[in-house]
């Protein structure tokens, strides 16, 4: 069986049909809620002729959720509602979603898909190393394995070595793990002398933090294994927006689920195919809280071509950055994926890295603190500096500006048991 549900099998021609229903319900239900009740009024359902008038309604913003916390975006009634989860801001109101029974058997239905499409069965034991909670990333993923019939360990983030006895124990085939954590792991493993390919291990699902083909090609070079790189974000459900196929060249995004736009993030016009724009997300199935148009603020394009895989589901690229992330330095706009692409192409480079960025008088600055493996950071600094040099020249052929690169020992930079933290601004 190559496909677990029929949406999967849909042409481009009855994908849009089906989009179009569905957003005229789901503009029909937020009307509902109190924020789009006055959000979109004056527009009807029936306004919308063609799947390209999502143009004619408003667009959605992290900000409008902060708001309007906690609850007016519902469109019913509170006691309807049996599971929340919020985003991890530290300042000002999180952004909360909230899903009805309904809304969690769609969220578990897309995930099994997921899963199934990168081969993953129900003979496979998988292990979840993502943290539960609040964030989605752990309970979303948890429950599309089981909605799979996997026997599925709930290990949660951290504790590396009891990680690893759980890989060995129940001979895991199928991990869950954010690409920062899984380079650090191998570290451990190192340390203790064992080898992840002598383990059962074959799929990684890798996501929750942007991250280059290189980063994804070394981890799978580390473990043995086919990383599939995932989409997804908590405005939108969480894990299972968008997913690789067995072919890893481009995640397919479930448009019976979500209608998808790439936008100029700055004058929020629509981008022909192939441009990298802001993607913006619609939920076509969600019952509670629909969202019209949001704005993710990720960066991505849509990729051009049919998939060898047979779905037709429209795929996007790798998340290059958020368009928020980006760097001003010196007149040039600067990604910090860009920085990651070329650390992680070099075998010198271990598994971590820090931008910092600083003012040294009244100039901005950026200093590149790069973990080395043991066996180049030697005592002999000719060849530290010259692997300096090398670094710092690399960075600016990719970048355009030269930063300051300090080589240090490996696993000494600070680790952090969610997403990786890899930009730091001192200039304040």
């Amino acid at each position: 069986m190559k496909f677990l549900h029929l949406e999967e099998q849909l042409s481009r021609e009855e994908i849009k049909k089906l989009q179009l229903v569905r957003l005229k319900s789901a503009v029909a239900r937020a009307k509902k809620s109190p924020f789009y009740a006055k959000k979109l009024k004056g527009i009807e359902p029936e306004d919308l002729k063609s799947i390209e008038d999502v143009k004619l309604l408003p667009f959605t913003t992290k900000e409008d959720l902060r708001e309007h916390y906690p609850y007016g975006f519902l469109t019913v009634p509170k006691s309807e509602f049996v599971r929340l989860h919020a985003s991890s801001g530290t300042t000002g109101s999180p952004t909360a979603i909230l899903y009805t029974e309904n809304d969690l058997n769609t969220w578990a239905d897309l995930m099994a898909r997921c899963l199934f499409m990168v081969g993953v069965r129900k003979e496979d034991v998988f292990q979840n190393m993502s943290g539960y909670g609040l964030f989605t990333g752990g309970l979303g993923i948890h429950y599309g394995a089981e909605r799979l019939g996997c026997l599925t360990i709930p290990a949660g983030a951290g504790n590396s070595k009891r990680q690893i006895k759980l890989l060995k124990d129940f001979a895991v085939s199928v991990v869950h793990i954010i690409p920062s954590y899984a380079l650090h792991l191998s570290t451990v493993f190192e340390g203790l002398g064992i080898n992840p390919k002598d383990f059962n291990l074959r799929i990684f699902l890798i996501g929750a933090e942007p991250h280059t083909d290189e980063t994804r090609r070394r981890i799978e070079e580390i473990y043995g294994v086919k990383a599939f790189n995932s989409y997804g974000l908590s405005e939108m459900n969480g894990p299972g927006v968008a997913f690789e196929c067995e072919y890893q060249n481009g995640m397919h995004i479930w448009e019976d689920a979500f209608l998808a736009e790439i936008v100029d993030p700055v004058d929020l016009t629509t981008l022909p195919e192939g441009e990298v724009g802001e993607l913006i997300m619609t939920t076509l199935a969600r019952e509670g809280m629909p969202l019209i148009r949001y704005r993710t603020k990720d960066l991505t394009r849509f990729l051009p071509g049919e998939c060898p895989c047979g779905r037709s589901h429209v795929r996007i690229d790798r998340i290059t950055g958020r368009a928020d992330d980006m760097i001003i330095l010196k007149g040039v706009n600067i990604y910090p994926m860009q920085v990651e692409k070329v650390l992680m192409s070099m075998k010198e480079v271990g598994q971590n890295y820090l931008i910092e960025l600083y003012k040294e008088g009244h100039l901005d600055q950026m200093r590149v603190k790069v973990e080395i493996k043991d066996e180049y950071f030697v005592e002999d600094m000719r060849v530290l500096k010259a692997l300096q040099s090398k670094i710092a020249k690399n960075l600016r052929e990719e970048i355009l500006i030269t930063p300051r690169v300090e080589l240090v020992e490996h696993n000494s930079l600070p680790k952090s048991q969610g997403k990786a933290i890899r930009v730091i601004d001192l200039r304040n």
